[in-house]
């Protein structure tokens, strides 16, 4: 296996990473794990150095207060491109992507060798993907969100808000992250666009996307709104061909 950083952003979830992290390492021995904590009040992050203590593969990130999930992201891909990791995968922290599709994002980054991908997103809505666990609310609202993006945006993939995905550090490295826009959700959108725009290919795979059976939800209505005036002021400048 390549060297690949699996990066996980956390906030409160004490309950979810422990097991999380022996799963990762289950399936994938060879990587490493950085968490990106935003001081968790619920012990998190101290639990995080105490088992890194004995695990060498084990690394953590700690932030001051709770700063945004971009940031998080983007944090954990400035900490792969420094070290020279040759990729950077994204996942959940509360068991909604499956640690043992980490080796199908993988594959899929090298599977046309005539044309490796720079971006392999783990996809609910391709062919094979699915959901488990949510509303008919939640799935017609991600639905919307992904054709909004989509259509503002040029972008080509079905799942453009998913945050399971595989980077090539190589070209995330072209990025100038001082020009994001996005602190919060919408940062998923917003990285697709900029690769896209530099040329980046773009690939998915199907996974299934299980609803957290632990802890509470991040996301909160002001943050969806935020996240959709920031796709809409992207999606001007696109089409008005400005530039980023």
């Amino acid at each position: 296996m390549e060297r690949l950083l699996v990066t996980i952003a956390t906030y409160n979830e004490i309950g979810n990473l422990p097991r999380l992290v022996d799963e990762i390492f289950s399936h994938t021995p060879e990587v490493d794990i950085l968490v990106i904590d935003d001081e968790s009040p619920d012990g998190t992050g101290s639990w995080c150095d105490e088992a890194a203590k004995d695990e060498t593969r084990l690394y953590c990130l700690h932030r001051e207060h709770k700063m945004g999930l971009g940031t998080a992201i983007i944090a954990g891909m400035k900490y792969a491109v420094d070290r020279d990791y040759k990729y950077v995968l994204n996942i959940d922290a509360d068991f909604s992507h499956s640690p043992r599709d980490i080796r199908n994002l993988l594959a899929g980054m090298e599977a046309n060798k005539s044309a490796p991908v720079d971006v392999m997103i783990g996809s609910r809505y391709v062919y094979g993907g699915k959901i488990e666990g949510w509303p008919l609310k939640r799935h017609l609202m991600s639905r919307a969100v992904n054709l909004y993006a989509r259509c503002l945006l040029t972008l080509k993939p079905k799942d453009c808000s998913g945050g399971f995905r595989c980077y090539r550090t190589s070209k995330i490295s072209e990025l100038d992250f001082g020009r994001f826009r996005s602190l919060g959700y919408a940062f998923q959108e917003e990285v697709l666009w900029r690769l896209k725009k530099r040329g980046a290919r773009i690939g998915e795979t199907p996974i299934t996307f299980v609803d957290r059976e632990t802890g509470q939800s991040k996301i909160d209505s002001h943050e969806v709104w935020e996240a959709l005036c920031i796709i809409f002021q992207l999606g001007v400048r696109n089409w008005a061909g400005k530039k980023e």
